[in-house]
């Protein structure tokens, strides 16, 4: 059966590539920095130019098609995901990395139907790694098939989040318990590598296992998700329950063994939804 959507994905695969090569670009250039909703909540020129490179293009090609894009939302458009195919959109995933040239930015794509993630890509930039992934046909970087470790025991695996400033100081401490309540389980340690695209694909080649969040996008999560899925991993929320797109909050594992004894040691704390103006 013909893969109907086989030239979306061949033509964002071309189009992310450039995409990143003008990351590369900038990155030996002088960085503008300009802050969005607090200090340490980052946005450049190049974020704002790659975003516009990668909807102009598509549209170009596919003018009936919807978009979520990060810099367009925080520019004030809508951030709802509909049954029309969507490509969800984000131009620099780690722009703290991209800042400091800390080498783990990436560009994330994931493109939706009927509110289900028909593909995903995520570009390492400076690693010069290519991930795909398309529903029921598996998931590889550079070509090349990818799966997760398999991992099933927790005391035996490296697990990926994210520290970073929180305006609620309940909410900030409640991330070091987490931090500390894996530690202590024990794991063989945690890592923090900025950029949660990446994240999902170091679980989904089996350089980690396990990574979870509270906070992040939809655009952070839609390309990532289903090459961890299609690599053998487990997707879910950190309640527990099935993974929702739009919920800002996930844990991918290696196992769900794994997901779910992490869902148990962490607690929630709140942060919206994207399709509801959470921030």
């Amino acid at each position: 059966m013909a893969d109907v959507w086989k030239e979306c994905t061949d033509y964002c695969v071309e189009v992310v590539k450039h995409a990143g090569q003008v990351i590369r670009e900038a990155l030996q250039k002088d960085i503008n920095v300009m802050e969005k909703s607090s200090p340490v909540d980052l946005v450049t020129e190049t974020d704002q130019r790659v975003e516009q490179l990668i909807i102009s293009s598509i549209k170009e090609k596919f003018p009936t098609h919807s978009f979520i894009g990060e810099e367009s939302v925080a520019a004030g458009a809508p951030s709802v995901l509909t049954d029309n195919p969507t490509w969800i959109i984000d131009p620099i995933d780690g722009t703290t990395n991209f800042v400091h040239r800390f080498p783990f930015v990436s560009v994330s794509v994931g493109f939706a139907v009927k509110k289900e993630i028909e593909f995903g890509i995520v570009y390492s930039c400076a690693e010069d790694k290519m991930y795909t992934a398309r529903r029921g046909g598996g998931a590889f970087c550079n070509g090349e098939p990818i799966n997760v470790s398999q991992q099933e025991d927790i005391s035996q695996s490296l697990v990926l989040t994210e520290m970073g400033f929180k305006k609620n100081p309940e909410h900030f401490k409640t991330m070091l318990r987490n931090i500390n309540a894996i530690l202590t389980i024990p794991v063989h340690g945690i890592r923090c590598p900025g950029s949660a695209a990446i994240n999902m694909c170091l679980v989904a080649c089996g350089s980690a296992d396990a990574y979870y969040h509270m906070g992040i996008h939809c655009w952070d999560m839609a390309g990532g998700a289903v090459i961890v899925t299609e690599a053998g991993g487990v997707v879910m929320d950190v309640s527990g329950g099935p993974f929702d797109l739009m919920s800002r909050r996930l844990i991918v594992a290696s196992s769900r063994k794994i997901a779910e004894r992490i869902s148990k040691e962490i607690k929630e704390f709140e942060v919206g939804r994207d399709d509801a103006g959470g921030q």
